[in-house]
């Protein structure tokens, strides 16, 4: 559910409240019971809550055996044009 933002006119408490988008929006302040109007929000922050989706999440896989050194067909530094290459460049 969205989080709203209001401001009373009369006595100036800001608020917010979580409301579904279809509910009409609110006309009285919880305070004073005078009115009120909806603030223009900045929008929403991402909240990344949860396994998955982080940069940490992506375990390097590492095979039994495997060395150091360069698979076959990539580059051995990572330079630009190499293509086909596993690095990011």
């Amino acid at each position: 559910m969205p989080t709203y933002e209001y401001e009373c006119v009369n006595c100036s408490k800001i608020f917010d409240i979580f409301q579904k988008i279809t509910d009409k929006a609110l006309d009285k302040c919880p305070k004073c019971h005078k009115k009120i109007s909806r603030l223009i929000g900045g929008g929403s922050g991402v909240i990344f809550k949860g396994a998955g989706f982080y940069a940490t999440d992506y375990a390097k896989s590492k095979s039994k055996g495997s060395s150091s050194k360069a698979q076959p067909g990539s580059c051995s530094s990572p330079k630009g044009g190499c293509g086909g290459c596993p690095h990011a460049h």
